[in-house]
């Protein structure tokens, strides 16, 4: 929802469309950004209805231009996913569907899934990775509430620090039985990469954006 995800969203679609066809090709796209402030508000205040009537008109003019399919590019608003999918008759591909199947190729059975506290906690996200055979783990309270404030009061703003990093890397560590971390926020990847931690990482940005590509073509 931030217009940091979604840059990176549309750099990677686009370096990644050029990596498959090569030459001067890049996506045919259309994006709508919305204003995060107002969706934060509505998120925090559980006026989840209104956010959904927001997500609802964008998706709407995405598919008046002439959209084939709607990536959302956010974990946590896909909360709202079956409400947004009433009103709209195009095809949406869901992040956790794209980052259990990345998951299963791995042959992976339990990960540690760090996001807002509406991803960690209520099961919107995580029924989807339980119906494809993986545990989910999630930090716990005191975690879960450092999580959550380092991505809006950071990394929603484009604020990236080293102790922050420190502490999002000491939380994956605790989680000693999980053999895969997902990075279930669209910012989380600003922080955290597959060269901090041993075990495997799961981009949900970089996964969801090169599956639209995929989808695309």
């Amino acid at each position: 929802m931030s217009w940091e995800s979604s840059a990176t969203y549309y750099k990677i679609i686009n370096e990644y469309t050029n990596e498959l066809l090569g030459s001067l090709n890049n996506a045919k796209s259309l994006m709508v950004t919305v204003n995060f402030e107002e969706i934060e508000k509505l998120q925090h205040a559980n006026r989840w209805d209104e956010a959904t009537q927001i997500l609802i008109n964008a998706s709407k003019s995405l598919q008046d231009g002439g959209a084939d399919f709607i990536v959302i590019c956010t974990n946590t608003m896909h909360k709202l996913l079956p409400q947004i999918a009433l009103h709209v008759e195009l095809p949406f591909l869901h992040i956790a569907q794209a980052t259990a199947n990345e998951i299963k190729k791995d042959k992976i059975k339990r990960v540690l899934l760090l996001g807002t506290k509406f991803t960690m906690q209520e099961d919107f996200y995580k029924q989807i990775l339980i119906d494809n055979g993986i545990e989910v783990i999630i930090p716990d309270f005191n975690d879960m509430e450092i999580i959550h404030k380092v991505i809006y009061g950071e990394l929603c703003l484009g604020v990236v620090k080293d102790d922050s990093k420190s502490a999002f890397i000491k939380i994956i560590k605790k989680a000693k039985e999980a053999q895969g971390v997902i990075l279930g926020c669209t910012e989380i990847g600003m922080l955290i990469s597959e060269n901090d931690i041993d075990i495997n990482v799961y981009d949900t940005t970089l996964i969801h954006a090169k599956e639209a590509v995929r989808m695309a073509l």
